[in-house]
């Protein structure tokens, strides 16, 4: 089905089509786009953001970003890992943003033993975001570029403007504060230390 809007003809099923017609900043096929991707950018979003009403904020100004700079767009890239790059970088902005207004640093770590990967398993993935969103944002940030997007530490600290050793020792950090926010939702877990 095609749809008429402004008397200019797009296919919605076609991405070439609705993104073009998003290029002509046809309200239509911009809806039609954002309904489309939502879900995967709320995903992304919500991995770096510390709760649901900043990811909110992340995903309105990607989106907003996505249609100020359509042009940009290399159609021999997918759509999908462009739209990711641009919202991980407007995460990435808002990071800066929000360490600019508040340094927040908190050395008290718990030294704990490394979790068995038995004991990762038995947890939802849904658990794991909230304690990932529960970190620092500091920590949040290094702990996402680097275990679920897979950048290495000197992207990293390029991206983040922060030194390798920096990227490192967050990452460390992040890691046993989720071990013990791991231990400490789940009490039970800790037996299979002793």
């Amino acid at each position: 089905m095609k749809v008429v809007s402004r008397k200019i003809l797009f296919d919605p099923s076609s991405e070439e089509s609705l993104l073009e017609a998003c290029k002509k900043n046809i309200a239509e096929a911009q809806k039609l786009l954002i309904g489309h991707y939502f879900g995967f950018a709320k995903g992304v979003c919500r991995r770096y953001a510390g709760n649901d009403q900043v990811a909110e904020e992340i995903l309105n100004d990607s989106f907003l970003k996505v249609f100020n700079n359509l042009r940009q767009y290399d159609k021999k890239q997918p759509f999908k890992a462009w739209l990711r790059t641009i919202v991980v970088r407007t995460a990435i902005d808002y990071y800066r943003k929000s360490l600019k207004e508040t340094l927040y640093t908190d050395h008290s770590i718990i030294q704990i033993p490394d979790l068995k990967e038995d004991i990762v398993s038995k947890i939802s993935a849904e658990e794991i975001l909230t304690m990932v969103q529960r970190l620092s944002p500091a920590y949040r940030m290094v702990f996402t570029l680097y275990v679920i997007d897979g950048y290495s530490h000197k992207e990293i600290a390029q991206l983040l403007g922060i030194k390798e050793g920096t990227s490192k020792s967050n990452l460390q950090d992040a890691r046993l504060r989720l071990q013990a926010m791991i231990l400490q939702a789940n009490p039970h877990f800790q037996y299979a230390y002793e």
